[in-house]
């Protein structure tokens, strides 16, 4: 793996050199590199190769920008983390929560018996961390399986097909491990204004949904920094197609990545990019010969052409500082103004240097997970009760869901200016948000018999595995104790809490009655229901409490923190 990786960075030294040559970058020397590890060739301001065993990691640089980066440890972080101890040191009600708040920020979640037995082991914070280092993922299956058209339709380019695949893939992969997560990183990061590939524009084509994406996760998988990232990105053809032109493209990326606002620095870096232009031809990046040889003021320092303006932007304190608060804004919507930036602070004194030393150290924070306070997003909410429901799909349920996205306004990927508000909220936008959840998810359940079949459309929905009695605990001498039992198990499983006294009592009022004395089912809902006839009897049992199931989640479609990541109380 290191050698791969080793080689991987080597052609990367080798693109971002050719990637100057042809920007007509460069102008005051060639890129250098520093010392690498593991036999990785490095060059020198010759040109000689060289090779090295040193087993420190690789800070191989272009002028002051250096490419690699490890992830800062968590102890260096400056937002206080919530600990495995301050973790258990919550009740029962309250871990829950949490956890489910973490996961599902993730995009991921599990069986309600699975996460409880995480939870009880003592070291759950620590256990999703750790996992996130790891990589358990078989990725040769994972991409054969969301290209397989028998298992998932595969689109035309009128549909986007590459945000079909990016969102099945979060659906397909089945282990939260560190490939999952740069995956996460990838997406959280073309939601905001700083990367997305705005395929709403008439300038930009399909392909640069996957390009952005993919050239993300690639990046993040050989540890490269956020600076080189984002330098990388800008100077792309995909960044150009969304800011077309040199004062407005410099105009933006400092607004952008730095949340410089200054009018005046518009013309100086509309100058340094006065080469730099958007072909109509195809909307091609085109850089011509004629850049700028007059020294420009900027950043605190001197440029001349558009590689130093990326460049120099990226190294910036204001880009770090910049970014930071675009990733808390994101987060943290609903927290007021002054303390936003007083998080956006904090994070920026630990000296982040990767995307993950700032996103980590905001969801594993205890201000993230015990104090914030917000609507959960579509894919929050989809994902994690996909993987708590053992939810099945048919070939075109992903495509539906990103189709769900825009009709919730929520589009992955869409806008020029990204995810501005991250859940709209407005009548309309969040109708669309309950019925997507409601009718696709909750009250979809899969035909057993369709397991086989993806192209038939009771395949979808949740698998009669989340309601089997071993999730829960019955008494046939006592139905109110069942039927609270399972009601509780549903709401535990779904929404990460029990039902309320007076919730509990709506149920039992419509699901049990008078009867010989005795509180007991209702014909539709006696989950004890005998009959001569074993396997009818199973069958009207299984019946009766898929008719309890859809009710109990129905209901829970129409509460709110169905929705909300919660704050703890």
């Amino acid at each position: 793996m290191r050698n791969s990786h080793a080689l991987i960075r080597w052609i990367s030294i080798l693109f971002i050199s050719l990637l100057l040559t042809n920007c007509g970058g460069g102008g005051s020397g060639a890129a250098t590199t520093g010392t690498t590890t593991g036999g990785t060739p490095t060059t020198t301001g010759g040109g000689t190769t060289s090779t090295t065993t040193d087993d420190e990691f690789s800070q191989s640089e272009y002028k002051g920008l250096t490419f690699y980066y490890k992830n800062m440890p968590s102890s260096d972080y400056t937002l206080k983390q919530l600990t495995n101890a301050e973790f258990n040191a919550l009740n029962k009600s309250q871990k829950l929560q949490v956890a489910d708040k973490l996961l599902s920020t993730l995009f991921f979640g599990y069986p309600l018996k699975a996460l409880q037995e995480k939870i009880d082991s003592g070291n759950f914070i620590d256990t999703v961390k750790n996992g996130l280092d790891e990589e358990t993922t078989d990725k040769a299956w994972l991409e054969n399986y969301i290209l397989d058209e028998d298992k998932f339709t595969q689109y035309d380019r009128w549909n986007e097909p590459q945000a079909i695949t990016i969102l099945s893939r979060f659906y397909a992969m089945k282990n939260l491990d560190s490939y999952f997560f740069k995956n996460w990183v990838a997406y959280i990061l073309t939601q905001t204004i700083m990367f997305s590939p705005a395929y709403e524009l008439e300038s930009t084509h399909t392909p640069n949904i996957s390009r952005v994406y993919n050239r993300l996760v690639t990046m993040l998988g050989v540890d490269s920094g956020m600076r080189y990232i984002a330098y990388v990105h800008m100077m792309s053809e995909d960044n150009w197609r969304r800011f077309r032109s040199p004062e407005d493209n410099g105009r933006e990326m400092m607004e952008i990545f730095t949340l410089d606002q200054d009018d005046k620095h518009v013309p100086i870096a509309g100058q340094a990019l006065k080469n730099w232009k958007l072909n109509t031809d195809s909307d091609t990046l085109e850089v011509s010969l004629n850049q700028n040889t007059q020294p420009l003021q900027l950043f605190g320092t001197t440029i001349y052409n558009g590689d130093d303006f990326y460049r120099e932007l990226a190294k910036s304190d204001a880009f770090t500082k910049g970014v930071t608060k675009r990733l808390v804004d994101f987060f943290f919507p609903e927290t007021s103004d002054t303390k936003k930036q007083q998080i956006a602070d904090t994070i920026v004194a630990s000296k982040p240097e990767t995307w993950q030393d700032i996103l980590l150290q905001i969801v594993f924070s205890e201000e993230y997970l015990l104090h914030t306070h917000r609507a959960k997003s579509a894919e929050e909410t989809f994902y994690s009760l996909a993987k708590k429901m053992n939810y099945k799909h048919r070939k075109s349920t992903i495509a539906y869901f990103k189709e769900g996205l825009e009709e919730m306004h929520q589009a992955t990927m869409k806008y020029k200016l990204g995810k501005l508000k991250r859940v709209p909220l407005d009548t309309l936008s969040f109708a669309y948000y309950h019925k997507y959840i409601r009718e696709q998810v909750l009250l979809r359940r899969s035909n057993p018999e369709k397991t086989d079949d993806f192209s038939a459309w009771d395949r979808q929905g949740w698998s009669d595995d989340f309601i089997a009695n071993d999730n829960f605990n019955l008494d046939s001498n006592n139905d109110i104790t069942s039927l609270n039992t399972f009601v509780n198990y549903l709401f535990k499983a779904t929404i990460a809490r029990e039902a309320t006294n007076e919730e509990l009592k709506l149920f039992r009022d419509h699901m049990i009655e008078s009867r010989d004395g005795k509180q007991l089912f209702r014909d539709e809902f006696n989950l004890f229901s005998t009959y001569d006839d074993i396997q009818k009897q199973t069958k009207r049992r299984e019946e009766h409490k898929r008719n309890i199931a859809f009710i109990v989640l129905d209901y829970i479609s129409r509460l709110d923190m169905t929705y909300t990541q919660r704050e703890v109380k």
